[in-house]
């Protein structure tokens, strides 16, 4: 066994137990505290550097903290999405594959928008999802129709680079 797979051990035998209750005390839900204290270790072992860490129960909620919150941020827009779907008549609503599918879409949106400061994220929203104009955009906020283009470039570039597997 390599020195990161026995650090990793040690970590996950020392540490699981206090993670999951941690975050259980947070989420108020053992299930979810239990799946997202799995997709912390997981993290780690993709990382490969358990050995490294000094202070582990520092690192491990840190890393356990921004799995909490994507997973709480995406847990509120399907329950938007779904709120939404429920207020439109029966038969205005898609069929369950398709209804999938377009809450798999909105998930993607939403991690693809996740990097972009909050004003470039709402110019790109009014733009894409709303339907506005630039001038529509620029009159909603009180913003100027120069800084409308410059937030979406910085959007479009934004997607354009993490769909080519760039860093943002």
């Amino acid at each position: 066994m390599s020195v990161d797979a026995q650090a990793l051990h040690s970590l996950y035998h020392d540490h699981h137990t206090w993670l999951q209750g941690w975050l259980r005390r947070r989420l108020g839900n053992r299930c979810d505290a239990a799946d997202l204290a799995q997709d912390t270790f997981v993290r780690l072992l993709r990382a490969g550097n358990a050995a490294s860490i000094r202070e582990p129960r520092h690192y491990l909620a840190t890393v356990a903290r921004g799995l909490m919150v994507d997973f709480l941020r995406r847990r509120s827009l399907e329950q938007a999405y779904l709120d939404v779907l429920a207020s439109q008549p029966v038969a205005e609503q898609p069929g369950a594959e398709q209804q999938a599918l377009l809450l798999e879409a909105l998930m993607e949106v939403d991690r693809l928008l996740e990097g972009l400061g909050a004003k470039v994220r709402e110019v790109f929203i009014l733009s894409q999802l709303d339907g506005l104009t630039y001038a529509q955009i620029a009159a909603h906020l009180g913003i100027s129709l120069r800084s409308v283009n410059t937030y979406m470039a910085r959007a479009v570039e934004h997607c354009c680079l993490l769909q080519a597997g760039w860093q943002a």
